[in-house]
């Protein structure tokens, strides 16, 4: 790449001219990251951080652009050769870290060992539409899916592939996966960098892969210093101890905005904040002021689900709770997401009528509810859930805000302690049906579908809508399953779509970053300036 050779050729001269060491030749980067992954396992979990991490190690059958746009990457085509067939034609060269070659038996066997080895957020709604696997021969693998699976390209931008005699020992559980990718001895993939080492809730450390079959990096070394502290991730940029720092706090925007030896980068991002309401019968945080069993889970209701939805006043939070770092959104999936439906508008705040609904529910007093929230997944979480518990306290409700770390929040809410939440999502793969099955389809196993539907929700249509999306090859027809689907996500209000993120990166003036919307911080996508 220019950058890179504009880059070592310029250290290179400045080492012969004015005796430079040896040391100061190194192109390391040092990157301050509000949270890392959580294995080295690519397949542990789905959170957005961990296969942030996991990228730069390991490669996936189809990558994601910087706009979420599908781009070749360990597959160099793919092609639906009929309705439940795709074929998948393999880049020649590739090798692993080990130096061995990468072939069809590594993606089929990364494909089979997902449902073993993975952990909380479950990795297994990538593959879920996957029925068999044939290996045509080393360079082609066909899929064959459990009916027309038009998005299968879509979920592979997060099948990762290991090395299947790396790995080989370490994928018959979660436990013996991290034993043997934590460690090192699995954890080979064909990505642009070497895992080095790992030290939990601190940083990961890579080396640059020289067989890389991509473009060749510039940094030799990546350190990823995991500080989830906004203010000390901050002062550590200012401080010149990290080259690059992630999710700048909007408060910070402006000042490090006026630093001369700094560049800010803002980005529209696909990650916003929603709301999700318990639909069980018994709900454990739901109750009368007094603190007595109410007859019924008030959320079942949906005249109590849109007096929430128009007590919110989401130009306020996008505004004050999140300064200006924040759009109103009107569904669970961002402008630009194949499916959006742009005719769906956001909920314009009335609190005398959210009043008069609850009112007309049976709740003329209101009642109490603790509403739990991530309290460092992303930036403005804290503040605008709550910012949300106060708006709700001005039509009656008594709120307990519980603002949680992410470690805390997600295993709570996926064991159902929780009965109004509030969380960060981001449609990854560019399709809305990733987001409307996993959130608001029937949990039903037996489909594979509505993963994180763990409060009960249920609406046949709705079902019937993501069902039909799941298999019409049309694009067209699909596109138009989806706007229906979000739009009935809107009027029968499981979730509530508050504001998406618009994320902020911090650096040097030495290096630049191209910024993703789904804003991943990746090595790769950042340069030494000229």
């Amino acid at each position: 790449m220019t950058n890179s050779r504009t880059f070592r050729t310029a250290v290179l001269a400045a080492m012969l001219l004015g005796g430079v060491s040896s040391a100061a030749l190194a192109a390391d980067l040092t990157i301050g990251v509000r949270a890392g992954p959580l294995s080295i396992d690519p397949d542990f979990t789905a959170a957005g951080t961990h296969a942030e991490a996991m990228k730069h190690i390991y490669d996936s059958l189809v990558k994601s652009g910087n706009n979420l746009e599908l781009e070749p990457g360990l597959a160099t085509s793919w092609t639906a050769i009929d309705d439940t067939t795709w074929e998948f034609k393999l880049r020649p060269g590739v090798k692993f870290h080990d130096g061995s070659d990468f072939t069809a038996e590594d993606v089929k066997f990364s494909i089979e060992r997902i449902p073993k080895v993975a952990g909380p957020n479950p990795t297994t709604i990538y593959v879920r539409r996957v029925k068999g696997i044939e290996i045509v021969d080393p360079l082609t693998i066909r899929i064959k899916t459990d009916g027309p699976a038009p998005n299968l390209p879509n979920d592979f931008i997060r099948l990762f592939v290991v090395s299947h005699t790396a790995a080989k020992d370490y994928s018959e559980s979660a436990e013996k996966a991290s034993e043997g990718f934590n460690s090192g001895k699995a954890a080979i993939g064909t990505g642009p960098y070497k895992f080095v080492s790992w030290t939990p809730k601190e940083q990961l450390v890579l080396q640059r892969f020289d067989g890389y079959w991509g473009e060749k990096e510039p940094w030799d070394k990546v350190i990823r210093k995991e500080i989830p502290n906004d203010a000390a991730r901050v002062a550590q940029l200012k401080a010149g101890q990290v080259d690059l720092i992630a999710r700048i706090p909007a408060s910070d925007v402006p000042t490090l905005e006026t630093d001369s030896k700094l560049t800010i980068v803002r980005q529209d991002s696909v990650y916003l904040f929603n709301m999700a309401f318990d639909f069980r019968e018994k709900s454990p945080q739901v109750s009368a002021k007094d603190g007595s069993p109410l007859p019924k889970n008030p959320f079942i209701d949906p005249r109590v689900r849109e007096a929430f939805d128009l007590a919110i006043d989401r130009e306020t939070i996008t505004e004050i709770a999140m300064e200006g770092m924040g759009t109103v959104q009107s569904q669970l999936v961002t402008p630009g997401i194949f499916g959006y439906n742009p005719d769906v508008k956001a909920t314009v705040s009335d609190v005398d009528k959210a009043k008069k609904l609850l009112a007309e529910a049976g709740y003329p007093n209101g009642f109490k509810v603790t509403f739990s929230f991530t309290n460092d997944r992303l930036p403005g979480d804290k503040d605008a859930g709550t910012t949300i518990a106060q708006m709700l306290t001005a039509i009656g409700i008594q709120v307990d805000a519980n603002a949680q770390p992410g470690a805390v929040y997600f295993p709570a809410n996926t064991r159902g302690d929780y009965s109004l939440t509030m969380s960060g999502w981001g449609t990854l793969t560019g399709e809305s049906n990733y987001t409307l099955s996993s959130l608001v389809h029937t949990n039903d196993p037996a489909k594979k579908l509505g993963a994180f539907n763990i409060r009960n929700y249920s609406n046949p249509k709705m079902d019937k809508l993501i069902e039909d999306a799941g298999v019409e090859m049309d694009a067209k027809k699909r596109e138009q399953y989806l706007k229906d689907a979000n739009a009935l996500v809107a009027s029968d209000r499981p979730n509530l779509s508050i504001a998406s993120i618009v994320s902020a990166w911090g650096m040097k003036k030495a290096i630049t970053i191209v910024p993703r919307s789904d804003e991943d911080t990746l090595a790769m996508n950042i340069r030494a300036t000229k």
